[in-house]
C-alpha cells in the first residue's frame, strides 16, 4: 500500500480512469493483492480487463453441455444446474365466497356477457418460481425470521456477566478477611500465615493428559476436533442484518383480486315496541351521507312484527321465504366520515286519513293506561282489522329517524365495558339530545380488537352498542323525498333542532351495533347468494348490504353482479281531470308488452316471498302531487333485448269502501325500454304519462316520442320523476368502453352491419372505427375502465396476437394496442398513487400480470389454453414478419411503414401472395407455422425459413387445446387449407416496443415493469403450452426475438445513463424494473445471452462513468440494479461454483491459464489456478460471472483512491453482507461440502478486505478497567489515558510500563500516504468483517492454506491484522453495556445520523474536521482521522467521562422503544455471547491455518509473532469461557512447536502471555482458571526444558503479578490463590521431572507469588497503618528477589514513603540497599575497575545488604531484553541513588555512614576526573567529620538494620 501510495501521488490528478490506464501499462511486480489499480494478472494475449469494465460472460448453456455433470445426485447436484421443477404453471381455482359462484341462470349469452363471466370465473393462471423464496429478498436476517434461527442457541458464560456487584464483592473480600489468619498472628516477616493459606486452597480440576508427551500433529488433531464440535452453523443467525429499509430486490407477490368491501358494520334489530299495538309496521334501514348528499347503502326491511299482528295481513301475502326473514345486516362503509347517519323509516298499511290522523293514536295513549282505555283501543284495533283485510297490499309512510353514527362508534369506543347501552330520545325537558348509557345489557363479550387512537372514522375497532331508540318522528306527508331528509338530518347535528319541537311519536326499538367478525356465519350476498360457512338453510339469515360509495372505488370487477335500482321521485296529476287522489305506482320488469310477460326479478322487502313481479309504491293520502321514498330492486337478466322495459302504471286506490267501486282503478302508463342503441338506460327521467294502455310495440320507442292518436296527462309533459341506477359488473355505463367492447364483439361474431348509438358501422368502414375507438379509450372515465380492466388488457392483448381479418384485409393492430395499453396503465398509475408498491407498481396491474393475464388461445372456437377459453370465433389470419425485414434493426423504420401494419413496407399485392411467399413450395401439412418456433435454428431474417419436424412439437399437447377446425369464409379457404397462426404476444410485445418512439415509448418506459411482467409470464406460458419447458435454452426462443430483447435492453440502458440526473424517479423505477426483468429472464433464457445482456448494461454505465465529475448517483443505479440480479434464486448455481477455472469457453480470444507476471506466485500452473481463485483475475470474473460483478462493484467502491464513492460504502457493503447471510440460511446449501462450494465464490473478498485494512473503523482503540494492556496507535496519541489508574500510578506499583501493545504496524500506513483516506463507518466495518469471518468459516481449509503458502509475509501480517480487528469488533459488550445502553447502537435514529454523515463527509474540509470531532466524542460511528484518533473511541465509546450523551437524553424516547424489556436484554446477551464465541472461534481456525501453513514451508516464522499478538489480543478481551478453553489450548500448542518463539525472539510477547494468563488465573469461571493455570505450568515447564532454569518465566510472571494486582479494580485473590494451588499441584504430580530442581522451583516461584499476592492485596487494607505498610513493602520486595527491576522498584517505594515521614536513617538504608543492587548488575555487564565489585562493597554499611547479591541458579542474566532496562542501572544512576543516600544519612546524623558511602563514589568520580563533583564531595565529608567531632555521644556505625 505505502509504495503505492507515493507513487500514486505523483500522477497529477487527470481523470481518475486516465490514471488506470497509464497506470496498468507500468505496473508490475505488485504483490498479489494490489488489484487495486485494476491489475489483473497479466493473462497471455494480454486480456487484462479494469476492474472497472465488465468481462465476457462465459456461456453457461455452453459451459454445461460441455462439463457433463461430475456429480450424481446430492447437494452438490443442485449447484450444477437449476432444478427441472424450478418453474411450475399453475391453474388455481379462485376462491369463491358464495357456496354457489355467481352466474347468471340464462344458457344463452351474448358474447361480450360471456367474456365478462369467463373473465370473473376462470382459474387464476398463475406462474411460480418454486424456489424464489429463497433469494435474497427473502432473507430470514432481514424478515422477522431471524428470532426462529436463534432458539435453542447456548447460554455463552462470561467473566464480566459473572463478575459479582460492587457490594456483594466487598462482603466477601471482608469475609476472606476473617477466615485467613490475622498478619499480627504470624511472627513478623513469616512465609508461614501466607503458606498456610496457600495449603488450605482447593486445587482447580487438572486437565487430563496435559503432562503426556503427545506429538504435535496429535494435539493439533484433538485440538481441531474439539473447536469443530458443537459449533453454531449459521454465522449471520447472530448477526444483525445492517438496518435499511425494505429490500430493494424484495417484490412482494400481489394481493389476490377479490370484491371490495369497506369497513363492515353488523346491526341487529332486537325489538320494536309501540305504546299500543294494535297494526303490523314494517321497518327499513339505509345509510345516507349528508356531506355528499348521497344514500350510501340500499334499504335493508326487516319485520319485528308480533305472529299476532302479521296475521292480519295472511290473505295479502305468500308465504314467507326465509331470505326475507333477516333481522341482522351488515353494512360496508367505504368512505366513513363524521357525516354518516343510520336512518330508520317505518310504514303501515294503508287506512283512511292523513298521516297525522293515523298517527295520533300512538302519541295519545300511554302503555300505563292500557286498562283506562281498553274501549277505545279496542276499536282502534277492529278498525286495523278491517284495514288490513281490504288495503293489506298497500302500504303509507308513517315514521322515521336516524341516528348518527360516528357518535355511537366513538362514544361505544371509549367505555371500558364489554357492550354498550345508549338511549337515543328527544328528550322535551332538557331541549337536548340526552344519550343516557347503562350496562344494563350485559355480556356479549366485544370482539377482540383494538381501537386505533383517536380516529373517530374507524368502524373496524368500536365496542359494540345496544341503542334504544325512543322517538320517531312522524312522516310529513308533503315532506317525503330525499333533499327533505338530508335537510332533517343536517338540523338534526344543530343544538337548536326544529325537530325537537314537534311532538314525537314514544316506541322502544333495539339495535345492536358492532363491528362485523371476519367471517360471520348465515349470510347472503345482495342477490341472495348464501356466503361461505352456511351450516343449515333454516337458520334467519343475515343480509349483506350492498353499498353505494360515496364516491369512485377503483377496483376491478371480479363477481358477476347485475343489479338494477328503481326511484319512483315524485309524480304530478295537478292538471290531470278526473278524480286520482290516493295515488299508487305499480312497477314492473317486463320482457315483452303482454301483461303476463312481467318477469319476476323484483326482489322482495321483508316477510314476503323473495321474487315477485311487481312492486307498489306507498300511498299518501288524498295528495294528486305526491312524493315518494321507495326503492325496488331489481335483478337484471344477463342478456337484455329490445323488447326488455320498465312498466310504470298508476293507480287511484280508494280507501272506502263503496259500492261498484274497484279497490283500484289504473289512471295513467308510462315505461322506460331498457337498452338504447344497445347500451343499459339508466339515469334522471322525467316522462309523460299516457291516460291509455299502450299500443303495440311500445317498448321499443321512448314514451317522449308522440304516438299517434294517445292521450297524454298534460299535454305530453314529463309529469313523472324517476331515477334508474344499475350496480353490474356487465354494463360498463361508459360510451368509450362500450364502443370498444362492441366492436371487438362484432369482430368476433362476424356480424356486419354493428350498430354503436345511432351509427351503423359497415362492414369496410370498421378498421378505422376500430382503431378509433381503441385510441378513444383514453377518454373513458376511469372508474369503469378499473372495473373492467381485466376483460380490457385481455381484449387489447387479443387483438395484438390475432390480427382481425376485415373485408378479406389482415389488419395489424399491434401498435394501436400498445399505444392503449402504455396510456392506460399510465393513467392508473398517476391517479391511484396510494396503490404503488416500493418500486412504483400498481397493485391492480401487478395483480392481474400474476393472477389473470394468459396467452389468449391460439384458434379462434377453440377454449383457450387452461380452463375458461378467451373470446369466441374469430377470422383470424396471421401476419408473418416481413422476409425482407433488415438484420440490424433500423429503429427509424416505424415512420416508413403502413399505418395499419408496423411490420410490412408498404401492402402485399394480396394475402395469398403473402401467405404463399411464407409457404413456399413446402408441403402444408404443418400446423403450426415457422413464426411460432422460429425452426430448429431460426433462420436468418433475410433468407427463407426452412420448415422443420420441430414445428409440428406444438401439436404434441392435447388436442383439445388446439383443436383443428374448418374454415367456412371464402377468403379463408384461398389460403389452400392452411390453417392460420397466431402472434406470440412476447415477440409482438417486444417488437411494438423496439420500434416505439416519442410519447409512445415514453410512456411504455414510465411503466416498463408492466411490460417486462407480460412479457416474461408470456414467454413462460408459451413455453409450457409448446411443451418446451425443459428444452434447451438456446433452442427456446426464436434468434430474431433475441435481438428485439437486446435492442430493447441497449436503449433502456442507454435512457438509464442519459436521463439518470433528469428524471431521477423515473430513472429508478426503470433501472430496477429492468433488472427484475433480466432476474427473470434467467430463470427462461439462454443464461449466457442473459449475461451478455448484463454486460451490455455494464458497458454502457462505465462508458458514461468516465465523462462524470460525480459517479456516485449512477454507480448507486448500477449496485440497485446488480443487487437485484444477484437476488436470483439459483443466484449460486449461475456462478458455476463447481467449475475449476479452466480457460472459459468464451468469446474472448482464448484466455490460457498460464502465469501471470503480476501475482506474486510461484509458476507452476496449478498455483496459477489458486491465486485466480483468490484474484479478481479475468477466469474468475468470466466464469463466476454475477459473483465476480459484485464483488468487483465491492473492490473498485472501497479502493481508497474511488473518488467520490464514499457515500456508496453501505451500500456496496450491505449487498455483499445481504447475499451472504442469505447463503448462510439457505436450506439448499446447510451442507457443509456445499457451503464450502458458495464460500469459493467469495474467495477474493479476504484480498479486497485486506486492501481496506487503514480504513476500517478501528475497533481496537477502547480502553478498559480489566486489566487489558492500553492499545495506543505509538505515533497518534501520546498523553495520559482515561483509565482509572493513570498509567505512571499503573507504572509505579508494577515497577515497568505496561507492556504497550502498539496497534499492528500496518495500521498505521495511512501516515505514509500523506493522503488522508476516509475511514468507513463502524456499522460498515463490522458488516465487512462479518464477511471475511464467513468466507473463512466456510471456505475449503486446503484451499485457503494453499494460498496462504503463496502469500508474502507482508500480506499474512496484514491478514492477521485483519485478524486482530475482527477480535476487537466482535468482542463481547456484556450484559450491563446492554442494560446501561438499554438502546442498540446501530437503530434507524442512528442511521440517520451516519447517512447525513457519510454524505457531508464526501469531501474534505473544516467541516469534516467538525464531524469527525463531534463524532470523536460521542464515540459513536466512525472514528476520527488517524491524526486524531482518541482512545475513549470504541463502537460503544468508553462514555463514563462525559456528561451527557445524545442516545441517552429525551428527544430519543419518542422515536424508539427505550426501555426494552429484562427478558430482551437477556436475549440481546445471548446472541451477542454467542456471536463473539464463534467469531473469535473462526479465527482461531485462521489462525490455526497460519500456524500450519509456516510448519509446512518451514518458513516465514517471522509471522508466527503476528499470531501471537493476535492470540494475546483476544485473550485480553471479554471472552466467553468456551472460547477461552480452546484458546489456550492453541497457545500451548503453539508454544511447544515454537518454544524458542517465546523465550528468545517475541520476549515482549512472553511478559504480555504471562500478564494475560495470570489475569485469567484470577478468573471467577473455575473452567477458565484451570486451563489457564495450565497453560502457565506448560509455559514454566517449556522454558525450564530449554535452558534447565525457567527463569525468564520466573521474572515475567512476577512482574504481570505486580502490575495485575496494582491496575486490576476488582481482583479477586481468592481465585488467584487457587489457580496457584493448581500449578503446585500440576508441580507435584509432574512424575517425568520429579528427580529435577524444577518442581522445588515451582514451589519458591508459586510461594513467591502468593507472598506478594497476600501482601499486595493487604497493602491496601492497611493503607493507613505506616509501619503495617512500611512492613508489607518489605516482604514485596523481598518477593522481588528475582526481577531486580521490580525489587528495586518496591525498595525506592519503601525510601520515600520514610522520607514522608522523616525516618531518615531508614530511608538511607533503602537506598543503599538499591545501590548494592544495581552494582551487582552493573558489575555483570560492565567490566570497570572503579565501579564496586558488587554488594559486598557496601557491607561495612550494612552488613544486610549481602541480600542484594544476584548468585541464585535462577538469576536472569541482565542483558537479557526488557531486564534491568530502568534508568537506575547505569553508572549514573549508581551515583544518583548513592548521592541520595549520603544526604539521608547526613539528614539522620549518621555521619560514619556518610563517610562510607562516599567511599564507594570518590573512585567513581576520580576515574571520570570529575574535580567539581570531588571538590564537593569532600566539602561534605569535612562537613560530617567536623559533626562527628562536635558529637557528644558517638555512633557506632553499621548497627543499624533496615527497618
Amino acid at each position: 500500500m505505502a509504495e503505492r501510495r507515493a507513487f500514486a501521488q505523483k500522477i497529477s490528478r487527470t481523470v481518475a480512469a486516465e490514471v488506470r490506464k497509464q497506470i496498468s501499462g507500468q505496473y508490475s511486480g505488485s504483490p498479489q493483492l494490489l488489484k487495486n489499480l485494476n491489475i489483473v494478472g497479466n493473462i497471455s494475449h494480454h486480456t487484462t480487463v479494469p476492474l472497472t469494465e465488465a468481462v465476457d460472460p462465459v456461456d453457461l448453456e455452453e459451459y454445461l453441455s460441455t462439463h457433463p455433470l461430475g456429480v450424481d445426485a446430492g447437494p452438490l447436484r443442485d449447484l450444477i444446474e437449476f432444478p427441472p421443477d424450478d418453474i411450475e404453471v399453475v391453474y388455481s381455482p379462485r376462491d369463491c365466497r358464495t357456496l354457489v359462484s355467481a352466474v347468471p341462470e340464462e344458457s344463452e349469452m351474448d358474447p361480450h356477457v360471456r367474456d365478462c363471466i369467463r373473465s370473473y370465473t376462470e382459474d387464476w393462471a398463475i406462474v411460480i418460481r418454486k424456489y424464489h423464496k429463497l433469494g435474497t429478498g427473502f432473507n430470514p436476517n432481514t424478515l422477522d425470521k431471524q428470532k426462529e434461527r436463534q432458539k435453542g442457541l447456548p447460554k455463552q458464560v462470561f467473566e464480566s456477566d459473572e463478575a459479582p456487584d460492587g457490594n456483594s464483592y466487598q462482603d466477601e473480600q471482608d469475609d476472606l478477611k476473617r477466615r485467613s489468619m490475622s498478619i499480627d498472628d504470624t511472627p513478623r516477616g513469616s512465609w508461614a500465615c501466607s503458606i498456610f493459606d496457600l495449603k488450605n486452597s482447593l486445587p482447580d480440576a487438572l486437565l487430563p493428559n496435559l503432562l503426556d508427551r503427545t506429538p504435535n500433529e496429535e494435539i493439533d488433531r484433538q485440538n481441531d476436533d474439539q473447536r469443530k464440535s458443537n459449533r453454531h452453523k449459521e454465522l449471520f443467525a447472530l448477526h444483525p442484518s445492517p438496518d435499511e429499509e425494505e429490500p430493494i430486490e424484495r417484490l412482494s407477490v400481489p394481493d389476490v383480486p377479490k370484491e371490495h368491501f369497506g369497513q363492515r358494520l353488523l346491526v341487529k334489530c332486537l325489538s320494536l315496541k309501540f305504546e299500543i299495538e294494535i297494526e303490523p309496521i314494517f321497518a327499513s334501514l339505509a345509510l345516507y351521507d349528508v356531506k355528499e348528499k348521497k344514500k350510501i347503502s340500499e334499504n335493508f326491511y326487516f319485520d319485528l312484527n308480533s305472529e299476532q299482528m302479521k296475521g292480519l295481513l295472511r290473505p295479502h301475502v305468500p308465504p314467507a321465504a326465509i331470505t326475507t326473514l333477516a333481522r341482522s345486516a351488515i353494512f360496508s362503509i367505504t368512505y366513513p366520515s363524521q357525516d354518516v347517519f343510520l336512518v330508520i323509516k317505518l310504514e303501515k298499511v294503508l287506512q283512511q286519513g292523513d298521516i297525522g290522523e293515523c298517527a295520533e293514536p300512538y302519541m295519545i295513549f300511554k302503555e300505563a293506561d292500557a286498562t283506562k282505555n281498553k274501549e277505545k283501543l279496542e276499536k282502534l284495533k277492529s278498525q286495523a282489522d278491517q284495514f288490513c283485510q281490504r288495503l293489506g297490499k298497500y302500504r303509507m309512510p308513517f315514521a322515521w329517524t336516524a341516528i348518527h353514527l360516528m357518535n355511537i362508534v366513538s362514544s361505544a369506543g371509549s367505555l371500558e365495558r364489554d357492550s354498550t347501552e345508549v338511549e337515543i330520545s328527544t328528550g322535551e325537558r332538557k331541549g337536548s339530545w340526552s344519550e343516557r348509557r347503562n350496562s344494563s345489557i350485559v355480556g356479549r363479550r366485544s370482539l377482540e380488537r383494538t381501537t386505533s387512537g383517536d380516529d373517530a372514522c374507524n368502524l373496524t375497532s368500536f365496542r359494540p352498542a345496544t341503542l334504544t331508540v325512543t322517538n320517531f318522528f312522524k312522516q310529513e306527508g308533503d315532506r317525503l323525498s330525499d333533499e327533505d331528509l338530508y335537510k332533517f338530518l343536517a338540523d338534526m347535528r344543530r343544538p337548536s333542532s326544529v325537530l325537537r319541537r314537534l311532538r314525537p311519536i314514544t316506541a322502544q326499538l333495539k339495535i345492536d351495533i358492532s363491528p362485523a367478525p371476519e367471517n360471520p356465519h348465515y349470510c347472503l350476498t345482495p342477490e341472495l347468494l348464501q356466503v361461505k360457512l352456511y351450516p343449515d338453510s333454516r337458520v334467519r339469515p343475515t343480509r349483506e348490504i350492498l353499498e353505494f360509495p360515496a364516491r369512485d372505488v377503483y377496483v376491478p370487477n371480479t363477481t358477476y353482479r347485475n343489479l338494477l335500482y328503481i326511484y319512483p321521485q315524485s309524480l304530478n296529476f295537478a292538471n290531470r281531470q278526473g278524480s286520482a287522489r290516493n295515488i299508487t305506482v305499480k312497477v314492473q320488469f317486463m320482457y315483452g308488452e303482454d301483461p303476463s310477460n312481467a318477469m319476476p326479478v323484483i326482489f322482495g322487502k321483508s316477510s314476503c316471498s323473495e321474487f315477485s313481479k311487481e312492486a307498489y309504491t306507498a300511498v299518501v293520502y288524498h295528495n294528486r302531487s305526491p312524493d315518494f321514498h321507495e326503492e325496488i330492486k331489481v335483478k337484471l337478466p344477463a342478456t337484455l333485448t329490445d323488447h326488455h322495459h320498465l312498466l310504470f302504471t298508476f293507480y287511484h286506490v280508494s280507501c272506502q269502501q263503496k259500492q261498484n267501486t274497484p279497490l283500484e282503478t289504473p289512471v295513467g302508463y308510462t315505461w322506460i325500454p331498457m337498452l338504447q342503441n344497445g347500451r343499459l338506460k339508466t339515469g334522471q327521467f322525467c316522462l309523460p304519462v299516457s291516460l291509455e294502455k299502450p299500443p303495440q310495440a311500445y317498448s321499443v320507442l321512448s314514451p317522449e316520442v308522440p304516438l299517434p292518436g294517445m292521450k297524454w296527462v298534460d299535454n305530453h309533459k314529463g309529469v313523472f320523476n324517476v331515477e334508474v341506477v344499475t350496480v353490474s359488473s356487465i354494463h360498463t355505463q361508459d360510451p368509450y368502453l362500450d364502443k370498444f367492447f362492441a366492436l371487438v364483439n362484432a369482430l368476433d361474431e362476424h356480424m356486419f352491419p354493428v350498430r354503436i348509438g345511432d351509427m351503423r358501422i359497415m362492414e369496410n368502414n370498421l378498421e378505422n372505427e376500430l382503431k378509433s375507438s381503441i385510441s378513444a379509450l383514453n377518454s373513458s372515465q376511469l372508474e369503469p375502465v378499473v372495473r373492467f380492466l381485466h376483460l380490457l388488457l385481455d381484449k387489447l392483448i387479443l387483438l395484438v396476437v390475432r390480427p382481425p381479418v376485415i373485408a378479406g384485409q389482415i389488419v395489424n393492430l399491434g401498435q394501436a394496442s400498445f399505444e392503449a395499453m402504455a396510456s392506460i396503465i399510465n393513467r392508473l398509475h398517476k391517479n391511484l398513487e396510494g396503490n404503488h408498491d416500493q418500486h412504483g407498481r400498481n397493485s391492480l396491474l401487478s395483480s392481474y400480470i400474476y393472477y389473470v393475464f394468459r396467452l389468449p388461445n391460439t384458434y379462434p372456437n377453440s377454449p383457450s389454453p387452461g380452463p375458461g377459453g378467451l373470446g369466441g370465433s374469430v377470422h383470424y389470419a396471421t401476419m408473418a414478419r416481413s422476409a425482407v425485414r433488415p438484420a440490424s434493426l433500423n429503429l427509424n423504420r416505424s415512420r416508413s411503414l403502413s399505418n395499419s401494419n408496423p411490420d410490412i413496407s408498404g401492402t402485399p399485392t394480396s394475402p395469398d401472395d403473402e401467405v404463399r411467399s411464407i409457404i413456399g413450395s413446402k408441403g402444408l401439412d404443418r400446423s403450426n407455422s415457422w413464426v411460432n418456433t422460429g425452426g430448429p435454428k431460426a433462420a436468418p431474417w433475410g433468407s427463407n425459413p426452412s420448415p422443420s419436424a420441430e414445428s409440428t412439437q406444438a401439436m404434441d399437447r392435447s388436442c383439445n387445446r388446439m383443436s383443428s377446425h374448418t374454415e367456412t369464409s371464402s377468403f379463408l379457404q384461398t389460403l389452400t387449407g392452411r390453417l392460420p397462426t397466431k402472434k406470440l404476444f412476447h415477440e409482438e410485445l417486444a417488437l411494438q416496443w423496439v420500434v416505439c418512439s416519442g410519447s409512445v415509448r415514453e410512456s411504455a418506459l414510465q411503466q416498463a415493469w408492466f411490460f417486462f411482467e407480460l412479457m416474461v409470464k408470456s414467454m413462460v406460458h408459451h413455453l409450457y403450452f409448446n411443451d418446451k419447458l425443459d428444452a434447451p435454452r438456446k433452442s427456446r426462443f426464436p434468434e430474431r426475438f433475441m435481438d428485439d430483447i437486446a435492442a430493447l435492453v441497449s436503449t433502456i440502458a442507454s435512457d438509464i445513463v442519459s436521463r439518470f440526473q433528469k428524471d431521477t424517479e423515473m430513472v429508478e423505477r426503470l433501472n430496477t424494473s429492468l433488472a427484475f426483468f433480466l432476474n427473470d429472464l434467467l430463470s427462461v433464457m439462454d443464461r449466457g445471452f442473459v449475461f451478455s445482456l448484463i454486460k451490455t448494461c455494464y458497458k454502457q454505465v462505465s462508458s458514461k462513468l468516465y465523462s462524470l465529475p460525480n459517479p456516485s448517483v449512477l454507480v448507486s443505479l448500477r449496485l440497485d440494479f446488480l443487487r437485484i440480479v444477484c437476488s436470483h434464486e439459483h443466484y449460486v448455481t449461475l456462478n458455476l461454483p463447481c467449475s475449476l477455472l479452466t480457460p472459459p469457453a468464451s468469446p474472448s480470444p482464448s484466455v490460457s491459464s498460464a502465469t501471470s507476471q503480476s501475482s506474486g506466485f510461484s509458476t507452476n500452473v496449478q498455483d496459477q489456478k489458486i491465486a485466480n481463485m483468490f484474484e479478481l483475475s479475468v477466469p474468475f470474473r468470466q466464469q463466476h460471472y454475477l459473483a465476480g460483478l459484485v464483488l468487483t462493484e465491492l473492490a473498485v467502491i472501497v479502493d481508497p483512491d474511488a473518488e467520490g464513492l464514499f457515500g456508496l460504502h453501505k451500500k456496496v457493503i450491505n449487498m455483499v453482507h445481504n447475499l451472504l447471510s442469505s447463503h448462510d440460511s439457505d436450506p439448499r446449501y446447510s451442507d457443509p461440502q456445499t457451503k464450502a462450494r458458495v464460500a469459493m465464490l467469495y474467495l477474493p473478498l479476504i484480498g479486497i478486505i485486506m486492501e481496506t485494512v487503514p480504513q476500517l473503523y478501528d475497533f481496537t482503540e477502547t480502553h478498559n478497567q480489566r486489566g487489558r494492556p492500553i492499545c495506543i496507535a505509538t505515533d497518534d496519541y501520546e498523553s495520559e489515558s482515561g483509565s482509572m489508574i493513570s498509567q505512571t500510578v499503573a507504572m509505579a506499583i508494577a515497577g515497568t510500563s505496561v507492556p504497550q501493545l502498539t496497534r499492528p504496524g500496518s495500521f498505521l500506513l495511512t501516515s505514509s500516504s500523506g493522503r488522508q483516506h476516509t475511514t468507513f463507518s463502524a456499522e460498515s466495518s463490522r458488516s465487512l468483517l462479518i464477511c471475511l469471518l464467513w468466507v473463512l468459516k466456510n471456505a475449503d481449509e486446503t484451499v485457503l492454506q494453499k494460498w496462504f503458502t503463496d502469500l508474502s509475509v507482508l500480506q499474512l501480517n496484514r491478514l492477521l491484522d485483519l485478524l486482530y480487528l475482527c477480535v476487537s469488533c466482535f468482542e463481547y459488550k456484556g450484559k450491563k453495556v446492554f442494560e446501561r445502553m438499554n438502546s442498540l447502537t446501530f437503530k434507524k435514529s442512528k442511521d440517520m445520523r451516519a447517512k447525513l454523515e457519510e454524505a457531508i463527509l464526501g469531501s474534505i474540509g473544516a467541516r469534516q474536521e467538525m464531524v469527525r470531532r463531534s463524532r470523536g466524542q460521542l464515540g459513536m460511528y466512525t472514528i476520527p482521522s488517524p491524526s486524531e484518533r482518541s482512545p475513549s473511541g470504541s463502537a460503544f465509546g468508553s462514555q463514563e467521562n462525559l456528561r451527557w450523551r445524545k442516545d441517552m437524553t429525551h428527544w430519543r424516547q419518542n422515536t424508539e422503544k427505550l426501555d426494552k424489556s429484562r427478558a430482551e436484554i437477556e436475549h440481546e446477551a445471548l446472541i451477542d455471547g454467542n456471536l463473539a464465541t464463534e467469531a473469535n472461534l473462526i479465527i482461531l481456525d485462521t489462525l490455526e491455518i497460519v500456524v500450519q501453513t509456516v510448519s509446512v514451508t518451514e518458513s516465514k516464522e517471522s509471522i508466527l509473532g503476528g499470531v501471537l499478538k493476535v492470540l494475546l489480543h483476544s485473550m485480553a478481551c471479554n471472552q466467553s469461557a468456551v472460547y477461552l478453553q480452546h484458546c489456550f489450548a492453541t497457545q500451548r500448542a503453539l508454544v511447544s512447536k515454537f518454544p524458542e518463539l517465546l523465550f528468545e525472539e517475541e520476549t515482549e510477547q512472553c511478559a504480555d502471555l504471562c500478564l494475560r494468563l495470570l489475569r485469567h488465573c484470577s478468573s471467577s469461571i473455575s473452567t477458565i482458571r484451570s486451563h489457564a493455570s495450565a497453560s502457565l505450568y506448560l509455559l514454566m515447564r517449556q522454558n525450564f526444558e530449554i535452558g534447565n532454569n525457567f527463569a525468564r518465566v520466573k521474572m515475567q510472571v512476577t512482574m504481570s503479578l505486580s502490575s495485575l494486582v496494582g491496575t486490576s479494580q476488582n481482583f479477586n485473590e481468592e481465585f488467584l490463590r487457587r489457580s496457584l494451588k493448581t500449578i503446585l499441584t500440576y508441580a507435584e504430580e509432574d512424575l517425568e521431572l520429579r528427580e529435577t530442581t524444577f518442581p522445588d522451583q515451582v514451589q519458591d516461584l508459586v510461594f513467591n507469588l502468593h507472598m506478594i499476592l497476600s501482601d499486595t492485596v493487604k497493602m491496601k487494607e492497611h493503607q493507613e497503618d505506616p509501619e503495617m505498610l512500611i512492613d508489607l513493602m518489605y516482604r514485596i520486595a523481598k518477593g522481588y528477589q528475582t526481577s531486580p527491576d521490580l525489587r528495586l522498584t518496591w525498595l525506592q517505594n519503601m525510601a520515600g514513603k520514610h522520607s514522608e515521614r522523616s525516618n531518615h536513617a531508614e530511608a538511607a538504608q533503602c537506598l543503599v540497599h538499591s545501590a548494592a543492587l544495581v552494582a551487582e548488575y552493573l558489575s555483570m555487564l560492565e567490566d570497570r575497575k572503579y565501579l564496586p565489585v558488587g554488594c559486598v562493597t557496601f557491607q561495612n554499611i550494612s552488613s544486610n545488604v549481602l541480600e542484594e547479591s544476584a548468585v541464585s541458579d535462577d538469576v536472569v542474566s541482565p542483558d537479557e531484553e526488557g531486564i534491568c532496562s530502568g534508568k537506575y542501572f547505569t553508572e549514573s544512576g549508581l551515583v544518583g541513588l548513592l548521592e541520595q543516600a549520603a544526604a539521608s544519612f547526613s539528614m539522620a546524623g549518621m555521619y560514619e555512614a556518610v563517610n562510607e558511602v562516599y567511599k564507594v563514589l570518590i573512585p567513581i568520580h576520580e576515574a571520570n576526573r570529575d574535580a567539581k563533583k570531588l571538590s564537593t564531595i569532600h566539602g561534605k565529608l569535612q562537613e560530617a567529620f567536623s559533626k562527628i567531632v562536635h558529637q557528644s555521644t558517638g555512633w557506632e556505625v553499621g548497627n543499624v538494620l533496615v527497618s
